[in-house]
Parts: structure tokens; C-alpha cells; sequence
């Protein structure tokens, strides 16, 4: 038979513990009792109910994260593993973290809310409501004597005294409180505010429960306001927070959110007022171009502007006669000019300016032919500057060359 040491027994028994994954991760539900905070920062105790008891150690990497203390007596579920310490061969929980015995079906509960409350699409941010710009009257659900109206009416003073801020009190915290809250919401939703800040400190899981409640999750979803959630100072959201429009960390920041900036407001009403101006003065300079038109249009349609109109016409008409009446006279002109030269061309004083003279009895006939004359008779010699009378003293006749 072989002989082993107790090393190798413990080792052996170790090893059994470490390929036994049932004990890698396991919650164990006791009563705290020998409780040892050690100046290493470990924690030591045991765990106890009334079938048994086991010893527990918390390392201190993991106390240090450690939110509440732990005290002997104390009702927890430890989540660690089970494994033996070699050295003295006894068996312990190395546990990692701690919480309150029921937290466990608490939280599962909590988990199939959420799932089925998701599935309702009561997260989805296709239904989140944007904030207003501009929120002149923000309701605020929360406790009247804590920290949380104060900080909202501080950050609300800073930011714009003008900005209402209505308080409607309620519980935050205890049995009840989930309903406080949704009469709060519907009071205010009522009186008209522009948005609605839901608000309580930090605290323990346990403290901020009321706000995981599903008929205040539907009476979020369902107000027609939009809602900032400001519970709590933990990392893990509520579902308050997650069916909200907005999700602050804080009250102050809620109030950062919804109350907005006097100096913005005064910047974006100019803004606007001078935007109203110019679109204001573009619509008058359009209509007064279009009365414009108008009037154009009625002048051209007018009775006067017809008559104008027909005046013209008879104007250019009448031009055009006188123009044509003109050149017909400037062509008959023209004419009697040419008939002119021509008759002035034939007339007998044109011929006697030339030196010829007419000649004619002294009765004033006109003789044409030398026959007519008899020596002795007396001729008028008629010229153009003058009358000479003569007697005809020799009478010649020239034969005629019939050729």
C-alpha cells in the first residue's frame, strides 16, 4: 500500500475541487458571522445557516468595491467559488461579490420587466420625444425637502430666472412612492407644462425600487410631455431611465437640459426678428412688383390709353399722308418745272432775248411773211427790253430751197 503525504493528499483534493466546475461559480446564501476586516484589506467570515456553515474570504481587490459595509448578522447571497486552501487542507468560498439575500430573485424579476417591456418597444428611441427649444415652464416630480428642487431652481437661476420652475411633491422612495410619482406626471401634464423632470438622489437598489415599477414605466411612455429621468448617481440605469425621452445623470444636469439660456433666447429672437424683417420686406417689394404690373396692365387697358393708342395711330397715319403728299407735290413741282423750261424753251421772248425781235404791223398784227410787207409801211420790231417802230424801206424776198 502506498504512503502519501499530506501535500500530496491536499494537493490531490485541491485538484478535485478545481476540475469540479459546479464550484467555479456558485451564490451561497448565509448569515454573516466572525466577521474580520483585516489591515490587509481582506475580509474574513463565515457563512452560516442552520444546517452547516462554511468559511469565506473576500480579497481585497474585490472588498475595495465594496458600496455597503458588512456586519455580523448580516442576510447576504455570496458569489465566489469553492476551492481548498492546501496549506491547513480546509475548504473555503473565495468570493468575489455580495449582495442581499433576495436580490438575486429580485433582480431576475427585474430583468423579465425590462425583457418584456422591451418587447413592447417602450425603449425603442423611435418613440423618444425630443426636448423643447425653448421650455418656459419645466414640472418637476420630486421630493419638496431634498437636494434635487434645490439644484434644479440653482441651475434654473443661473442659466434664466424667467424659466417657471413647478414643483409637484411626491415620494421618491418607500411604499407608494411609484404612485406618487405617476400622479405627479399626469398633474403636470395637465397643467401644461413644456417638459417634466422626474428627480431623486442617489441611493441603494432597495431605495430607488419605486422607479422600476411597470405602471410608472407606462405612465412615462404614455405622457404626451417630454420627460427627463434624473434618478439616482449609479452606473446601472433604472427603468425609469430607459423609457424616459432624455436620461440625465444628475438633477443639475436635467436642469442644464431643459432650462435654456437667456442669452441664446435674446440672440435666437433677434435672430428671428431680423430673419421676419428681411422675409417681410422681400414680401412687400414683391407685392408693390406686382401692383406695379397691375397697374401697367390697367393703365394699358384704360380708355385713355386707348385713345392715346388710336391718337398715335391717326398721328403716324397722318404723317404718312403728308409725307405722301409731299412727294406727290415735289413730283408735280417737278413736273410744271420741266413744262416750264420747255414752254420757256418755246416762248417767243426767250427767242428774242437771243437777239431776235417780233414783228407786227402798225395795227399790231403779227407778220410772218415778207410778202405781207410793202416798202413804206410802218413795222413795230417788238424785243425784249423794248418796242421799235420802223418803216420798211426795201423789201427782199429770198427764194425758198424746196430740197
Amino acid at each position: 500500500m502506498n504512503v502519501y503525504t499530506v501535500g500530496q493528499i491536499n494537493a490531490y483534493i485541491k485538484n478535485m475541487f478545481t476540475q469540479d466546475y459546479f464550484l467555479h461559480s456558485v451564490y451561497v446564501a448565509g448569515e454573516v458571522s466572525n466577521l474580520k476586516y483585516h489591515s490587509s484589506g481582506h475580509i474574513y467570515f463565515t457563512l452560516k445557516d442552520e444546517t452547516g456553515i462554511i468559511p469565506a474570504v473576500m480579497f481585497r481587490s474585490n472588498a475595495s468595491k465594496m458600496t455597503r459595509k458588512l456586519s455580523d448578522g448580516d442576510m447576504i447571497e455570496a458569489y465566489g467559488s469553492v476551492n481548498i486552501y492546501e496549506r491547513s487542507g480546509s475548504y473555503q468560498l473565495y468570493v468575489t461579490s455580495v449582495r442581499q439575500a433576495g436580490e438575486g430573485a429580485k433582480h431576475e424579476e427585474l430583468e423579465r420587466l425590462k425583457q418584456r417591456l422591451s418587447e413592447m418597444g417602450m425603449f425603442d428611441n423611435m418613440y423618444k420625444k425630443p426636448l423643447p427649444k425653448y421650455a418656459f415652464r419645466v414640472g418637476v416630480v420630486t421630493s419638496p425637502t431634498g437636494s434635487v428642487i434645490h439644484d434644479i431652481r440653482q441651475v434654473a437661476a443661473r442659466r434664466n430666472p424667467g424659466v417657471e420652475i413647478i414643483l409637484h411633491p411626491a415620494k421618491v422612495q418607500g411604499e407608494g412612492a411609484a404612485q406618487s410619482v405617476i400622479e405627479g406626471i399626469r398633474s403636470l401634464e395637465q397643467d401644461g407644462v413644456d417638459v417634466i423632470i422626474i428627480g431623486r438622489g442617489g441611493g441603494s437598489d432597495e431605495d430607488l425600487s419605486a422607479f422600476n415599477d411597470e405602471a410608472l414605466a407606462h405612465a412615462i411612455f404614455d405622457c404626451t410631455v417630454p420627460v427627463v429621468s434624473a434618478v439616482g448617481h449609479g452606473d446601472d440605469e433604472s427603468i425609469t431611465d430607459m423609457v424616459a425621452d432624455v436620461h440625465a445623470p444628475t438633477p443639475s444636469a436635467a436642469a442644464e437640459l431643459t432650462v435654456f439660456l437667456y442669452e441664446d433666447y435674446v440672440r435666437d429672437v433677434n435672430m428671428r426678428i431680423m430673419t421676419m424683417e428681411r422675409l417681410m420686406q422681400k414680401r412687400i417689394d414683391d407685392k408693390r412688383a406686382h401692383f406695379r404690373q397691375l397697374s401697367l396692365r390697367m393703365e394699358a387697358l384704360s380708355p385713355g390709353a386707348k385713345i392715346r393708342m388710336q391718337r398715335m395711330l391717326c398721328t403716324n397715319r397722318e404723317q404718312k399722308l403728308d409725307d405722301m403728299m409731299n412727294r406727290k407735290l415735289d413730283a408735280a413741282k417737278h413736273k410744271v418745272l420741266i413744262y416750264i423750261e420747255k414752254y420757256r424753251a418755246l416762248s417767243p421772248l426767250e427767242k428774242i432775248g437771243h437777239g431776235y425781235a417780233a414783228v407786227t404791223d402798225g395795227n399790231g398784227a403779227r407778220i410772218t411773211d415778207v410778202t405781207a410787207v410793202s416798202p413804206g409801211d410802218m413795222l413795230r420790231l417788238i424785243m425784249r427790253e423794248g418796242l421799235i417802230e420802223a418803216k420798211a424801206a426795201r423789201i427782199e424776198v429770198r427764194e425758198q430751197d424746196d430740197t
